[in-house]
């Protein structure tokens, strides 16, 4: 059975449709995409999973059944705006949101510790919130959404505001708590982390579902009729290609309805080419988004 599982979920606010018909499942242990443009709906469709809000139709079941107290401690939310205090020292502030959670104290201060190392954070802890960088913030609002240690983390935009180092150690993190079955809902708009982490995901446009499963199969039913073809020297003349194109240091080839590309290769071979790259030529997430949002 799903760990979430939301079913044709609709929220308006006055004359706003935020939501008008969401659905999908989360597997339990899964890292899955929940995607799309601002204002897409995303946001509301998770405070309606958490019981922030009341639908005005469709149901959630989050960890087999509705939403309870008990479970919101079984849950790590991190939202898009910051939560911390920020008159508070960063360790007493994390180890207070810890206790929120049901930790003790003392297993707060006890878990914290190895998060503010991984996360290059020991030496600021008596600092008040308020004077570390934006990044810094970031990466104490994620280490407030796991310490605990969820069964289900939820997390809206969690690379926002981190540079390419820092990236990498919350992905680093994200990744060992997949490993240890937590499952991952990751909020966001940028496609290639999506793709690097995420096997599932859902693309919400105006409030409905767009697209929805697998990422791979996703890839390849958007793909066109095309190869990326890289040769060691010039690239012959081949019959049924329609058109030539660069492709970082390859080549992308449009063939034509009639021509597949086994029959590319195999004209390539004849020919007594050099192949170091050939492959079929699937899109990136970037660009299935920005064709189905255009299309929508």
């Amino acid at each position: 059975m799903a760990t979430v599982e939301v079913s044709h979920l609709k929220k308006a606010f006055g004359p706003t449709q935020a939501v008008a018909d969401v659905s999908f499942a989360v597997e339990k242990g899964e890292i899955f995409g929940l995607l799309g443009p601002n204002g897409a709906g995303k946001t509301t469709s998770i405070r309606l999973m958490l019981d922030i809000f009341q639908p005005d139709a469709g149901t959630v079941s989050i960890l087999d059944g509705p939403m309870t107290e008990a479970k919101k401690n079984r849950i790590g939310y991190m939202p898009e705006e910051r939560g911390l205090y920020q008159e508070m020292p960063l360790e007493a502030c994390l180890i207070y949101l810890a206790t929120l959670k049901g930790l003790s104290k003392t297993d707060a201060r006890r878990r914290l510790q190895p998060y503010l190392e991984h996360f290059d954070l020991a030496q600021h802890r008596a600092k008040k919130v308020k004077e570390l960088s934006k990044g810094m913030q970031q990466k104490a609002q994620i280490i407030s959404t796991v310490l605990h240690e969820p069964e289900i983390l939820i997390m809206d935009e969690p690379f926002s505001g981190l540079d390419p180092v820092n990236t990498q150690l919350a992905k680093d993190l994200m990744l060992e708590l997949h490993r240890r079955g937590v499952t991952i809902i990751m909020s966001t708009h940028i496609m290639h982390q999506v793709e690097e982490l995420c096997n599932r995901i859902v693309l919400i446009n105006q409030g409905r579902n767009v697209l929805y499963g697998d990422l791979a199969q996703i890839r390849r039913e958007h793909s066109g009729h095309a190869v990326r073809v890289k040769v060691d020297g010039e690239l012959p003349a081949l019959a049924g290609v329609q058109a030539v194109t660069p492709h970082n240091d390859a080549l992308q080839l449009t063939l034509d309805q009639q021509t597949s590309p086994q029959e590319i290769l195999q004209q390539l071979v004849s020919q007594h080419c050099a192949i170091e790259q050939f492959e079929i030529a699937l899109p990136s997430l970037d660009e299935i988004f920005i064709q189905v949002v255009s299309e929508q």
